[in-house]
């Protein structure tokens, strides 16, 4: 092969310029569009520190904010109604409340161990620490029934208070009819064994019927009577009216049929039967809760609960919104918007 001439040579060499001649041109059309852009800052190497100014007021002109201050001041407005948002979703999450548990209230605290709410006896007074275990005295019993107002085993208050003064008539001690041979000493000691005894069995007595101290199954009928006593309208019609009657009912020619009398205590009506799924659901909301996150069976039954006290928590809130019967349901159970409204998930 020929060694290349001088024109091919020179050809060469002018492709070689021409291309490098471009680039140059290239590289300089980037600077001085970087320079003369009204779009972005001239960053001077030697003057660093003006660079980040040069910028925001080239960005604020970008936005369409002459000034950088109204720009700065638009984003600082921007953050604080953000943060404003934020806080009041919470808020408003906080005041629809759980839709399974509500809010908590005293008659609902009672459901686990029947406890009243005006009992407020202090944590020394009902440790078994405090005080040794003597014949004349026995210790304290953090579940008993003396503040209870119901019992176990369908007992009543006047009931167990008459059963216990007629057992401690039967067994105090016989008195010595002839006073010439009776021994005062002797009878006062046997008194004060008899009344020693007596606070005994009473402490035990009150163990044994103390809801505290029974079983699940126990405490929910408890906790069902208690929903009938309180939100039955045998009882409540007396103090508590329902919602006012509508200008249809008002203007309507059709004679109004007088109420069936009640053959016994109301256990249908709507503020009842939601009670009572209240006072299951917190169980089955207890159990769930811990270490038995799996149970699948009583998350189902929890499940049907819901929706079933959900239901009725429509209804009712369709045909007593804003009557006494509805505000004393809702501020007795605790219950929140969050218990009606929407999907429980």
């Amino acid at each position: 092969m020929a060694k290349p001439g001088f024109q091919q040579w020179s050809a060469r060499a002018l492709c070689g310029k021409s291309r490098n001649l471009k680039l140059l041109l290239n590289s300089a059309n980037c600077c001085l569009e970087n320079i003369y852009s009204p779009r972005t800052a001239w960053k001077n190497p030697y003057r660093s520190f003006s660079a980040s100014c040069c910028r925001s007021k080239s960005i604020a002109k970008h936005k369409g904010f002459e000034d950088s201050y109204a720009y700065h001041h638009s984003r600082q407005r921007l953050a604080a109604n953000k943060a404003r948002q934020v806080e009041l979703k919470e808020q408003r999450a906080a005041a629809l409340g759980d839709p399974i548990r509500g809010v908590t209230t005293p008659f609902v605290e009672a459901f686990d161990a029947e406890i009243p709410p005006q009992s407020t006896a202090d944590i020394e007074d009902v440790s078994l620490t405090t005080s040794a275990p003597t014949p004349e005295e026995p210790p304290p019993s953090p579940a008993n029934a003396l503040g209870e107002t119901h019992l176990n085993y369908y007992l009543t208050r006047p009931e167990l208070e008459d059963s216990l003064d007629y057992s401690r008539v039967l067994s105090e001690p016989l008195v010595t009819e002839n006073r010439d041979q009776a021994d005062p000493a002797r009878e006062a000691q046997e008194a004060k064994a008899h009344e020693a005894s007596h606070a005994n069995a009473l402490e035990a007595v009150s163990r044994i019927v103390s809801l505290a101290n029974a079983t699940s199954r126990e405490r929910t009928r408890a906790n069902v009577q208690r929903i009938i006593d309180t939100f039955g309208r045998h009882n409540t019609d007396t103090h508590l009216r329902s919602k006012a009657p509508s200008l249809q009912s008002t203007y309507s020619t059709i004679a109004e049929q007088k109420p069936t009398p009640r053959a016994g205590p109301d256990t249908g009506s709507s503020e009842v039967q939601i009670g009572i799924l209240t006072a299951k659901i917190r169980v089955l909301a207890d159990r769930y809760e811990g270490a038995n996150r799996n149970d699948k069976a009583n998350k189902r039954n929890l499940r049907l609960l819901l929706h079933r006290r959900q239901k009725l928590l429509k209804y009712m809130h369709k045909k007593e919104r804003g009557s006494q019967r509805w505000f004393h349901m809702i501020e007795k159970l605790g219950l929140t918007e969050a218990t009606w409204k929407g999907e429980i998930e």
